[in-house]
């Protein structure tokens, strides 16, 4: 029998593998298999293939780009009264999944997790992080996880404290000050395993003997940065390494960013400990102020560009000044759950340029400095449709920041002076 058009009897094999359940019944494996694919088909954040999956269900809704419907039915099919999916919309969803329904992909992944010891969650089971559901149509399809199911039900405590990789001494002494204190309270250390104060919050918490959980922007399987492997292996250990991405997928820019969405979500409040004026622990913070969860921040000295970000989040965000983990507990006192606040609608033109500034990030990650690549290459990789890939690489190519060649096209080693200076206001 075949499920998918894939061996069913290999698939059933390798979901009960990483699910750690030999008694899945058929349908449940169908649906994680259809999970375990969509999470790589679709980049993280994917509003229209997480309100798919969520109105069609997971199976259903990868039958539906498996069997090429048509932008009109999927369209139709997802349209509720007061909120219809326009076609054209539905249209470049389409033609940004295709590029990567390859057969063996998903196959592929769950033999890498099954090698590593990975296991795959999804919203239906007990250790699923609730608090994620939040995101709605944006939540991650599945979560891949190595570790202990101690620190994913910790997550109900879960304190998130991020701040920058360029961290001075007074940043780390801090950062080590509020895990450890934290952890003695009964939280959950939460953070992202980058250099400078994610990865002091996670020693401080190993070494206090704590939980905690790091959310990758890769696949589990290749631990990201490399220069803190060791750490990740002993979080492994001690606690949760989690990426909604399917193992083999590679670290980008855009998908830190979305990675800050599920640290944000799935904590009980976000701390940020230092940080500069424009630092990416800003977009946790504001990922945090969006789902209507507690904020903090840690002043630093006037003086100190590394706080800048800080004192920014307290002036002008209202995050709430904290010194200490006894005023980081007050936050959010331990079972507390935040309610959710959505956000004020964005007009057109603003959600323009966001759609613009993602699209430029995506296809950037996409390219390579050194080895050309063909647009067929780059819409896989981005997740973009092919007929926006190439639209945006005219455009980025006349700003100087993308060379095309008989190969293919690379990134500018040193972007030039634009063509016109019309055309650089377009890109960015």
């Amino acid at each position: 029998m075949s499920m998918f058009g894939l061996e069913e009897s290999e698939i059933a094999t390798l979901v009960r593998a990483v699910s750690g359940d030999t008694n899945l019944e058929r349908q449940t494996i169908e649906d994680r298999f259809a999970r375990a694919t969509w999470s790589g088909l679709a980049e993280p954040g994917d509003r229209l293939a997480g309100r798919a999956v969520r109105q069609l269900g997971p199976s259903r809704a990868l039958t539906a780009v498996v069997d090429h419907w048509s932008a009109a039915r999927f369209a139709a099919e997802l349209t509720q009264e007061s909120d219809p999916v326009p076609e054209d919309d539905m249209r470049q969803a389409m033609e940004r999944w295709l590029p990567r329904l390859k057969s063996d992909s998903a196959l592929i992944a769950l033999r890498q997790a099954a090698r590593f010891g990975a296991r795959l969650f999804t919203p239906e089971d007990a250790l699923w992080p609730a608090r994620l559901n939040d995101l709605d149509w944006h939540a991650p399809f599945a979560l891949w996880v190595r570790g202990t199911d101690a620190a994913l039900a910790g997550l109900v405590n879960g304190m998130a404290l991020v701040g920058a990789r360029a961290a001075t001494g007074y940043g780390e002494h801090i950062t080590m000050e509020a895990s450890a204190g934290l952890v003695d309270r009964g939280y959950t250390i939460v953070s992202g395993a980058a250099y400078g104060i994610d990865g002091m919050a996670h020693r401080a918490a190993i070494a206090s003997q704590g939980l905690t959980v790091a959310f990758l922007a890769g696949g589990v399987d290749r631990f990201y940065p490399s220069g803190h492997d060791s750490l990740l292996t002993r979080i492994v250990d001690n606690g949760a390494v989690i990426s909604e991405l399917p193992c083999g997928s590679p670290p980008t820019k855009w998908r830190f960013l979305q990675r800050n969405r599920l640290i944000a979500a799935a904590s009980v409040a976000t701390v940020v400990l230092e940080a500069g004026w424009r630092s990416g622990s800003l977009n946790t913070a504001g990922h945090a102020a969006t789902l209507g969860r507690p904020l903090g921040a840690v002043p630093g000295p006037v003086t100190s560009a590394a706080s800048a970000g800080c004192h920014r989040l307290i002036r002008d965000y209202d995050a709430v000044c904290v010194t200490n983990p006894d005023q980081m507990a007050e936050l959010a006192p331990l079972d507390h759950e935040a309610g959710v606040l959505h956000p004020e609608p964005h007009s057109a033109a603003e959600d323009a340029g966001v759609l613009h500034s993602t699209e430029t990030t995506r296809l950037l990650d996409a390219l390579s400095a050194r080895s050309a690549r063909t647009t067929d290459d780059i819409a896989a990789r981005s997740g973009l449709a092919l007929a926006v890939v190439r639209a945006r690489l005219g455009m980025l190519e006349l700003d100087g920041r993308v060379s095309e060649s008989e190969r293919g096209w690379k990134q500018a080693a040193t972007p030039s002076t634009p063509k016109n200076a019309q055309t650089r206001a377009t890109v960015l």
